[in-house]
């Protein structure tokens, strides 16, 4: 059975995407059969997986109001070696149309159940705002993981996501969790990030993944070249970073 993820955070440009493809490229990397669902329309997560959008017959839009099954909609990362439930600027339009739609917030759990036992790991990736994409993901997943950035906005955002989770859990899915938080882009040289990071593991203990990933240009790079950052330079810091972070979710995974 697959153990399902959403990558979240309603804060923009904390390394979601960048998270979701490297470790779904570290999962299989690990031996792990692993599906990354790319649920923001403007598709970056699809083009770091060296697929190109703009050429897609059908996404995941298709999937999500119910035009296609989800065997038709799946691709292989050519660079990443995973499976990949793709998406472009058609699922903008999903946003209006599952509105009018039956189990609207249940559309890609409903898609996805007839393939559960195809893969060890779903990781989908969530636009940065509570929309009913997002509502999607969260009620298909069993758990959260929380990119987050060692700064102090970073903290406040993080208490509206921890309440949005708790109000899915409570009316939604009771399944879901928060599985942990990933520190990321983080500079050990400022004493802030410090002092955040430690606050977090204070605060959240063992909920606090262990593994760190730093500022990393290589992994910055790497979406231009249209592969995951630990295919492009594996022996990069950041690359390091999300090898670790996924063996300790495999480690997780077992201890569930």
């Amino acid at each position: 059975m697959a153990k399902i993820f959403c990558v979240a955070n309603q804060k923009g440009g904390v390394g979601k995407t960048t998270t979701c493809v490297n470790l779904a490229a570290a999962l299989h990397q690990a031996g792990q059969r692993t599906l990354l669902i790319d649920l923001d329309p403007q598709g970056n997560a699809t083009m770091g997986s060296g697929i190109d959008k703009r050429g897609l017959e059908r996404s995941v839009y298709h999937l999500l109001v119910g035009l296609a099954g989800l065997d038709e909609v799946r691709v292989v990362s050519e660079t990443g070696g995973y499976d990949v439930l793709p998406a472009n600027r058609d699922l903008a339009g999903a946003e209006v149309e599952l509105v009018d739609l039956e189990r609207r917030e249940n559309r890609l759990r409903d898609a996805f159940k007839s393939f559960d036992q195809d893969y060890d790991f779903v990781l989908i990736d969530c636009p940065p705002s509570l929309s009913m994409l997002t509502l999607n993901g969260l009620c298909a997943a069993h758990g959260v993981i929380i990119p987050m950035q060692c700064e102090y906005y970073a903290l406040e955002g993080l208490s509206d996501l921890v309440n949005t989770i708790k109000k899915v859990h409570a009316n939604l899915n009771r399944e879901l969790k928060i599985i942990g938080l990933l520190r990321v882009m983080f500079d050990p040289r400022m004493t802030l990030q410090q002092q955040v990071s430690a606050q977090l593991e204070a605060h959240f203990g063992d909920k606090v993944f262990r593994a760190i990933v730093p500022r990393n240009v290589r992994l910055a790079e790497a979406p231009s070249h249209g592969m995951p950052g630990i295919v492009f330079d594996r022996g990069a810091k950041g690359a390091q970073a999300y090898m670790a972070f996924a063996t300790e979710m495999i480690e997780r995974m077992k201890a569930l």
